[in-house]
């Protein structure tokens, strides 16, 4: 009989083998490799020689050990594979019935699909401690860096991208990919939908932190993204909502300023939404910017940059955007010029600016327009840019409205590079507008990025009823800038304030200390144009006066002239309930509450769909012949009958917590 060790050396040889093959050793094989480990570890050099001490040697401990601990190794080494395989087995028809009809995968590839995703870390507050889905409660963080290291240490999700999928019961087909179109991520015959995840703001105490401090946001594109999923049938993916767009979509009817540039409104209400939470209250704060009539906009300078790569040819989205700029031409002036540059496999100039007198052969090279070949952005953008910096007139809107479904897979395909290009190109006096198209293939990270750093906007058009929206009822807003680098700051009042959460803005979240740093970048605003951010407050007990002071910091449009103002909010203006406050903030209240429980977030357990559509459905009669609310309305029903069927507690995620302003130091590269 051979000694142990030499059979322990056979098995190993076996072990180091198995680890290779596809398949893995027999469960008994393993057992009697793990006891003979096992016994390893209790009698360590058994069969070996024993000195005349009759002690057992050191090296032969030692080299007993080494052989267990070697075994041990390799048998995780084998079973974990199988383990995982065997989990995920188990969770897929769980997953499938929860989210059904859409499957969800989670990317964390730094190259998906041609976008630099490489996660960024947020710039403040705003971020989950823990791992989503864990019912364990984080420590709470409250202190500087030690804590903010240990929160680290405890995990945070990365900032990735979520694809989202359709998949047809019982089939295993994919709709197909158009010819010359985008590569899917990791070759995958999927239709790629990519949103980035921002995380849930938390609530922060006002001893520890009393202001709040974010960069205006006018994008609607987000809830336009998530009706097109609610139309088709299915749950939008999570990520894919944010819920300052939801709110931002709507029309709240503040009066506009007539001799300012912008004007300050406030409202607050006693506020139950979710388990958990008492004596909340719902603050809605209002920044309405100047109108300007259509007589007196200024003349524009457009240069529209067209995707007509094979992606565009799917679903007709390039006929949906030869449809909508036709829309914007029709509403233009003779003065006004325009300039076209497409991109497929190649970026080329197909018009040179030119006025409106000859606005039939404008509308004939759009209408001749035909989706083909790859796609190729970055020289697309800067054959745009390029022609928009040659017809640049001071005095002038120059703008480059880019129409795309965001997908880049030629050439230098990272987000950072046509980043680079728009940010340079904004800081000359040449904005952006954003325009997305179609769904499967669709880059909302990009789009909406693009937007932000073109100092601009970003918004998604799904129907041409949408189009007539944007172009013909807000042509102005959409058009004419009126204030620049716009950042707001909420001065909550400690002593009446205890804590308070910014309800959305995750990803336009702004340093304290840079409020008043007119070199770090704030949102756009257009004429006519409002800007609408919540906050949930807890309020100390019997308290009165002040409840926060809000600070606006803008650059005027034309003279780039810095201005701040400030407006209070008295404890005297609350609404003594939710229902004698008025139509406008039960509205505004309504759209957020869709949107966090869209979203999962944390602050949404124990709400559900049927007393929100329940409101709606109230709202659509106080604001009677209005068609946003009625379809607001249709919205939260189809979305109410697509959640019936989740079956568990889709709030299982941790609660958010605030790490303070020196995040970044710990979270930089």
């Amino acid at each position: 009989m051979k000694p142990k060790e030499d059979n322990l050396e056979q098995n190993i040889s076996r072990l180091v083998k198995l680890a290779g093959d596809a398949d893995k050793p027999s469960s008994e094989f393993v057992d009697s490799v793990m006891d003979g480990a096992l016994d390893e570890l209790k009698t360590p050099g058994t069969g070996a020689k024993k000195e005349k001490s009759g002690k057992t040697t050191k090296s032969k401990w030692v080299k007993g050990f080494a052989y267990a601990a070697s075994i041990l190794i390799l048998v995780i080494t084998l079973t974990l594979p199988s383990l995982k395989r065997a989990c995920e087995r188990k969770a897929r028809p769980l997953m499938a019935r929860k989210m059904a009809p859409l499957e969800y995968q989670v990317s964390n590839s730094k190259e998906v699909s041609g976008l630099n995703t490489s996660p960024q870390p947020p710039k403040r507050k705003a971020h989950f401690v823990g791992t989503p889905m864990s019912t364990n409660k984080p420590m709470a963080l409250k202190d500087a860096k030690e804590e903010h290291k240990v929160a680290l240490r405890v995990g945070r999700p990365e900032a990735g991208l979520i694809v989202a999928r359709k998949l047809e019961p019982g089939k295993r087909n994919y709709p197909p990919m158009a010819h010359g179109g985008t590569t899917p991520p990791n070759g995958e015959d999927v239709d790629a939908m990519f949103f980035k995840n921002y995380g849930v703001n938390p609530f922060v105490d006002t001893e520890d932190d009393h202001l709040s401090t974010f960069a205006t946001d006018v994008d609607t594109g987000s809830y336009t993204v998530v009706r097109r999923y609610l139309h088709d049938g299915h749950l939008p993916p999570e990520k894919a909502v944010r819920v300052e767009e939801f709110v931002n979509y709507f029309n709240y009817h503040y009066a506009a300023p007539q001799e300012d540039d912008f004007a300050v409104y406030a409202e607050a209400a006693p506020w139950s939404f979710g388990t958990g939470r008492k004596n909340s209250y719902l603050l809605r704060l209002g920044l309405k910017g100047k109108q300007v009539s259509e007589e007196y906009r200024k003349p524009a300078i457009l240069t529209f940059v067209i995707d007509v790569s094979g992606s565009m040819r799917r679903e007709n989205r390039l006929g949906l955007v030869k449809r909508s700029l036709r829309m914007l031409v029709e509403r233009l002036r003779e003065e006004d010029r325009i300039g076209i540059a497409v991109y497929g496999s190649r970026g080329r100039k197909v018009m040179d600016h030119r006025g409106l007198y000859e606005k039939g052969e404008v509308l004939g090279v759009i209408e001749s327009l035909q989706a083909q070949g790859s796609t190729y952005a970055e020289e697309g953008i800067r054959i745009g840019y390029e022609m928009a910096e040659d017809a640049y007139k001071r005095g002038y809107i120059n703008r480059v409205i880019l129409c795309s479904d965001g997908v880049a897979n030629v050439g230098r395909t990272g987000a950072d590079d046509i980043l680079e290009v728009i940010r340079k190109k904004a800081e000359k006096g040449i904005t952006l507008s954003a325009i997305g198209f179609g769904m499967g293939n669709y880059n909302d990270v990009l789009l909406e990025r693009l937007g932000d750093k073109g100092n601009g906007h970003y918004v998604y058009i799904d129907t041409i009823a949408e189009a007539r929206r944007v172009f013909e009822d807000n042509l102005t807003g959409t058009l004419q800038v009126i204030g620049r680098d716009v950042k707001v700051q909420v001065d909550f009042n400690p002593e009446v304030v205890r804590s308070y959460r910014l309800i959305g803005y995750e990803n336009r979240d702004v340093p304290d200390e840079k409020f008043r740093d007119d070199k770090y970048d704030g949102g756009e605003i257009g004429a006519g144009h409002s800007v609408t951010a919540l906050y949930e407050l807890k309020l100390w007990p019997d308290r009165e006066g002040t409840v926060a002071t809000t600070y606006v910091r803008y650059k005027h449009a034309d003279t780039s002239a810095v201005t701040e103002f400030k407006s209070p909010v008295a404890v005297e203006d609350f609404n003594r309930s939710l229902d004698s406050s008025s139509s406008e903030f039960k509205l505004a209240a309504t759209v957020a509450e869709f949107a966090e429980i869209l979203r999962k977030s944390y602050w949404a357990k124990g709400a559900t769909l049927d007393r929100v559509l329940e409101r709606a459905q109230q709202l659509s009669r106080e604001f009677e012949g209005d068609g946003d609310v009625i379809e607001l309305v249709d919205l939260i029903s189809k979305a109410e009958r697509l959640m019936r069927d989740v079956e568990d507690d889709i709030f299982e995620i941790e609660e958010p917590v605030d790490v303070g302003d020196d995040e970044d130091e710990f979270l930089r590269p």
